[in-house]
């Protein structure tokens, strides 16, 4: 892979993770922002452990997607990269994947419990439920446990009835969200939509146990951003 491709994608991810932590939904070193170049079959994701103001381009670390294998950079990648591969491997045409502890998504996370889809904010970004995946096994846990969040991850998708790009977002139990998008920007974005549902969920669920949104408001919201005769926004945009 040339040098200046290779500076393209990982300045693209470090953008990514710089504007995942100015969101406000990563702290400390919780998270991370992965990116992929499918022509190139490789992907770049932030290094582990490094704090996010800490953090240049340069640290931006890029594997084969195929293998695994360090191909630049002069750090280890993310402890989740495992994870972020096996959804690149199973689904080529995701370009981006973040990953995040961000505090309402995964508080539905660690209950277990799929977001419901209540209102047209949720509908305009994520076509019904955001899901969550089974549990994990006890070796499944103790044996290449990053895969296997993968493998969890990637087993619910390639089972559902939905395209990925429809839900680019989904809960693994007890631990927390990922999102994913044509992008490392349209990860970020999706991971951004994601929290703001699943606080208002909470809220609205607070205020009315019994709130469901009728469908047909689901499929107009969702169809006149994301369908084949979308009007939202400018022509070319997808936002």
């Amino acid at each position: 892979m040339k040098a200046d491709k290779i500076k393209i994608l990982k300045t693209a991810v470090w953008k990514a993770n710089m504007d995942l932590w100015k969101s406000g939904l990563v702290i400390q070193t919780f998270g991370n922002a992965s990116g992929a170049d499918a022509a190139e079959g490789v992907m770049a994701i932030k290094p582990s452990g490094v704090d996010y103001d800490e953090c240049r381009w340069e640290d931006m670390v890029v594997l084969s997607i195929d293998s695994g294998e360090i191909i630049d950079g002069p750090l280890r990648p993310s402890s989740d990269t495992p994870t972020h591969l096996a959804l690149y491997r199973a689904f080529p045409a995701i370009g981006g994947i973040v990953h995040t502890h961000s505090r309402y998504a995964t508080s539905w996370a660690q209950s277990g419990r799929a977001i419901p889809c209540l209102g047209t904010t949720h509908a305009d970004y994520f076509y019904g439920p955001v899901p969550v995946t089974r549990k994990l096994s006890t070796d499944e846990i103790k044996t290449d446990y990053e895969a296997n969040t993968g493998k969890v991850i990637t087993e619910y998708l390639s089972a559902a009835t939905n395209q990925p790009f429809d839900v680019p977002a989904i809960l693994v139990p007890h631990h927390g969200p990922f999102t994913w998008g044509k992008s490392a920007a349209d990860a970020v974005h999706s991971a951004i939509a994601l929290e703001e549902v699943a606080r208002t969920a909470l809220l609205t669920l607070s205020l009315n146990p019994e709130a469901v949104m009728p469908q047909e408001l689901i499929d107009k919201h969702f169809r006149r951003k994301h369908g084949p005769d979308a009007y939202y926004g400018q022509k070319g945009e997808k936002s």
